[in-house]
């Protein structure tokens, strides 16, 4: 479904549609404690990663109607929004890092710039995200990119056996501000 996005490019890397290699990749770069949490799950040290994850992995974001690959000279992520209503043209953002040695090292800012302005680009007119307190990187990020705090859901998930709340943070076209290198 991705295949009608155009190919997105900044300095470092592309937001493109997945390709067979990336399962290879995927497939590689396996689970990771760290980013499991960041995305709200439960980390089983024990739970294998096999070739049928890592496809249906890439399946999840081809069967996106607005999603692409973050492509670092081969796979690192996806960047996608949902939740998309033309009528009030606004759309919910996820990203999703995979491989530990890009985190914290400014791609995912990137990718989410380049994802932003296509979106307004097309005539959206707000992008909001949700994200863990505890996700303190994914913040600092989503601040970066120019979302603000608009309000808390709270206890309304249940990591590792405790309540957190999630962050409602949101970005206005008349807010973003990028000027790609």
């Amino acid at each position: 479904m991705t295949t009608n996005l155009p190919e997105l490019r900044s300095a470092r890397l592309i937001l493109r549609s997945p390709i067979r290699e990336d399962v290879d990749v995927r497939l590689a770069l396996g689970r990771h404690k760290e980013i499991i949490e960041a995305y709200g799950g439960a980390f089983d040290p024990d739970a294998p990663f096999t070739r049928r994850h890592a496809e249906a992995a890439m399946r999840h974001i081809e069967e996106q109607e607005y999603a692409w690959v973050i492509d670092a000279g081969r796979f690192i992520g996806h960047v996608r929004f949902h939740s998309m209503d033309r009528r009030d043209k606004r759309a919910a953002l996820a990203i999703g890092i995979d491989d530990p040695a890009y985190l914290g090292r400014g791609y995912g800012t990137e990718a989410i710039m380049l994802a932003l302005a296509y979106a307004f680009s097309t005539g959206l007119h707000r992008i909001s995200l949700r994200v863990l307190p505890s996700n303190t990187r994914a913040i600092a990020c989503y601040s970066k990119c120019g979302f603000l705090e608009e309000g808390r859901e709270r206890e309304s998930a249940f990591i590792n056996g405790r309540w957190e709340d999630d962050i409602i943070m949101g970005v206005l076209d008349r807010e973003f501000r990028w000027r790609p290198e």
